[in-house]
């Protein structure tokens, strides 16, 4: 088997070969985690004490930094005391992988440890709500525009150099400005991610607008589809394949401004749970947090994916277990010219 398969441009792998390196992809990341966290010789820059033995200030269980345990071991062999023991030992900040695995099922059975701090099933479902509506409001509208700028250039001269002015500003700088006008409770939050994704999405779908074949404009105008025929019956079906693979993308965009969004104002969501359990220092219940927030976002994509090819069944299939992204883009392009021009007119 030569390098060259391995690494062979747009030639996709084999079945085999694409189910093996899918489950790599997991494997091998958790493979690196598992040999930090368990062999001692790798990393492991503290020692936990088993046994204190005349050294006065430790106490079992104590994390001390593995030079101040050697030290202090010095010093009590010179003067003839009982040596302390102890295990080599990672931060408390990164857990082991079976710690974490525990966690997950344990944050959502463990009550909270005030009465007014919310579950964690509480917390997940109050963030999934402001990622929701935030980026429904940015589609609402950035949708509309970016396919108008994609299909007019003189409405693409009049709003895009603005847009790509703001999409260099960082959402979170208007944090301070969304509380004032919006209050201090899920509005400003939501307001952040449309912030965050508005822009962006916008230049996204008016790129992918941009590339849908002229000659199926020029076709239309021939056959004298007028401007709103030919962007309702025209432009709209030729991409919009593409334009559901963009929003898959930018959904996950949205994800990307949860945490920041969910600071402005009172903390709240998973963003809450997460620093609530990082001050208790329960970093294994931080690590779950952080592991279910992608294993949601990718069960959500994977939904999506199933649901395009529902409801777009002529696009070719792509052989790749999970198509995220852009995996798929470049094959409905070809499926939209084929459909006939006199029925879409």
């Amino acid at each position: 088997m030569s390098a060259a398969s391995w690494f062979a441009v747009r030639k996709d792998p084999p079945p085999r070969r694409a189910s093996a390196l899918l489950v790599l992809s997991f494997v091998a990341p958790l493979l690196a985690w598992s040999v930090i966290s368990y062999v001692p010789f790798i990393w492991h820059p503290l020692v936990e004490v088993q046994q204190v033995g005349s050294v006065d200030y430790f106490t079992t269980g104590m994390l001390v930094p593995r030079e101040t345990f050697l030290a202090e071991n010095a010093k009590v062999a010179a003067a003839g005391g009982a040596l302390a023991y102890g295990v080599p030992k990672n931060p408390i900040y990164l857990p082991a992988p079976h710690e974490v695995a525990r966690a997950l099922v344990t944050a959502f059975a463990t009550p909270p440890r005030l009465p007014t701090e919310p579950w964690l099933h509480q917390s997940l479902w109050h963030s999934l709500q402001v990622i929701f509506w935030g980026f429904v409001l940015s589609s609402l509208f950035g949708v509309p525009i970016g396919i108008l700028c994609g299909a007019m250039p003189s409405v693409s001269r009049f709003t895009e150099p603005f847009i790509e002015f703001f999409r260099y500003l960082p959402a979170p700088a208007f944090g301070a400005l969304a509380v004032a006008v919006l209050g201090i409770y899920d509005a400003p939050k939501v307001m952040i991610i449309v912030i965050g994704t508005f822009f962006q999405q916008v230049l996204v779908v008016a790129n992918t607008t941009r590339k849908l074949d002229l000659s199926l404009v020029e076709a239309a105008q021939t056959l004298g589809a007028t401007p709103r025929k030919l962007l309702l019956r025209v432009v709209v079906p030729g991409v919009i394949v593409d334009l559901y693979t963009d929003m898959r993308v930018l959904l996950g965009w949205a994800w990307t401004y949860l945490i920041v969004a969910e600071l402005v104002g009172t903390t709240s969501g998973i963003t809450y749970f997460i620093n609530q359990q990082a001050r208790y220092r329960n970093y294994d219940n931080v690590y779950a947090a952080i592991l279910i927030i992608g294993v949601i976002g990718l069960a959500g994509d994977l939904l999506l994916a199933r649901i395009g090819r529902a409801l777009f069944p002529w696009q070719r299939e792509h052989r790749a277990f999970f198509s995220l992204g852009m995996g798929s883009r470049g094959h409905s392009q070809t499926a939209a010219t084929e459909q006939p021009l006199t029925s879409a007119v």
